[in-house]
C-alpha cells in the first residue's frame, strides 16, 4: 500500500510559479513510478508528467513541456512538480499517482492522492 498526499497548490497570477509536492508513505515507494495528472471543471483528467522510480526518465505532456519540471527525492519519499510560466488554462485540480509501471494512462495507476487545487488568474 502507498498513501499519497499532495500539497503546494494555490492561487497565482499568469506567469507565476508554484511547486507541488506529493508526499508518500508506505513501503517501497522508491520502486514506484509517479505521475501527475490534472482535471479542470467539466473536463476529463489529463496526463501532465511522469517520472520513473529512479528519476532517470521523465516525460511531459506537450501542453506543459518547457514550463513544468518533475523530480523526486526518494530519501524524502517525495515527488515534486515545479510549474513555471503558469497560464489560466493550467487551472485544475492536480493529482499525483503511483504505479510500478511508467505509463501516461491514468486508469493504470494503482494509488492516488486527494488532489490540490491550482488556480491561475488572468
Amino acid at each position: 500500500q502507498v498513501q499519497l498526499v499532495e500539497s503546494g497548490g494555490g492561487l497565482v497570477q499568469t506567469g507565476g510559479s508554484l511547486r507541488l509536492s506529493c508526499a508518500a508513505s508506505g513501503r517501497s515507494f522508491s520502486s514506484y513510478a509517479v505521475g501527475w495528472f490534472r482535471q479542470a471543471p467539466g473536463k476529463e483528467r489529463e496526463f501532465v508528467a511522469h517520472i520513473s522510480w529512479s528519476g532517470g526518465t521523465t516525460y511531459y505532456a506537450d501542453s506543459v513541456k518547457g514550463r513544468f519540471t518533475i523530480s523526486r527525492d526518494n530519501a524524502k519519499n517525495t515527488v515534486y512538480l515545479q510549474m513555471n510560466s503558469l497560464k489560466p488554462e493550467d487551472t485544475a485540480v492536480y493529482y499525483c499517482a503511483a504505479d510500478p509501471d511508467l505509463t501516461t494512462l491514468s486508469r493504470l495507476y494503482d494509488y492516488w492522492g486527494q488532489g490540490t487545487q491550482v488556480t491561475v488568474s488572468s
